[in-house]
């Protein structure tokens, strides 16, 4: 090995410890404002747009510092969407709300422009990953002015990203896991984050057979988040 084979290696492992050593990790949540896609297209309806929130905990790991990070994360988030049936000025009209909660993993890739020594702009993209854990369906039925509630915990198939055969598939059930990708931009202020994202599912959400005819609902999610890096 030559002298000069030799010392690149070592700048390499010199940059690489230095990046390392610059790892942060942090917490982060917001607000989401979710929906799911109404046909196969993935259009949506903003009207059955519903709030809920996110929370987490990421790690900011420099590739090239102060340019482009790897930014893992774990988070509990909320997605869903709601729809209604006739107006609130009918005798009879309902609504119906589903809100299913998600562990989920993003891995972004995020570009960084400084605008001062301790700010900078921000862009990311990437996967995520999200596995279900809870959640409730809600019904309201008002007839002639009175409101009756009904809610039940979601059921969960027993799906896998492996096995399409799940024999506890079913139409009233969601499907566990969940992929797909997120864009965000946002600003690093010192130590302070604040990040606006959209997330895009790729995988449908219902339980049950995988003919087209059923493929048309996606999760769609908006987020406003604030954090803090460590």
């Amino acid at each position: 090995m030559t002298k000069k084979m030799i010392l690149s290696f070592a700048a390499l492992a010199i940059f690489s410890m230095s990046a390392m050593a610059q790892v942060r990790v942090g917490v982060k949540g917001g607000w989401n404002l979710s929906t799911i896609t109404v046909d196969n297209s993935g259009s949506v309806d903003k009207d059955k747009s519903l709030s809920g929130f996110n929370i987490g905990v990421i790690a900011d790991m420099p590739l090239v510092p102060r340019i482009l990070s790897f930014q893992p994360g774990v988070f509990y988030t909320t997605k869903g969407s709601k729809l209604k049936s006739g107006d609130e000025n009918d005798a009879v009209h309902y609504k119906f709300t589903t809100n299913p909660s998600y562990i989920e993993v993003p891995l972004n890739f995020i570009g960084k422009l400084p605008v001062g020594p301790s700010a900078s702009l921000f862009a990311g993209v990437g996967p995520y990953f999200a596995f279900g854990v809870a959640g409730k369906n809600k019904t309201y039925t008002t007839v002639g002015g009175t409101t009756t509630t009904t809610e039940s915990n979601i059921k969960w198939d027993d799906d896998t990203p492996f096995n399409n055969d799940d024999p506890n598939q079913g139409y009233n059930k969601l499907k566990r896991f969940d992929w797909g990708g997120n864009v965000q931009v946002g600003a690093e202020i010192s130590n302070f984050l604040i990040s606006a994202q959209y997330g895009v599912g790729f995988a449908k959400i219902n339980s049950g057979g995988n003919d087209s005819n059923n493929d048309k609902n996606k999760n769609r999610v908006f987020s406003l988040s604030v954090g803090y890096l460590f």
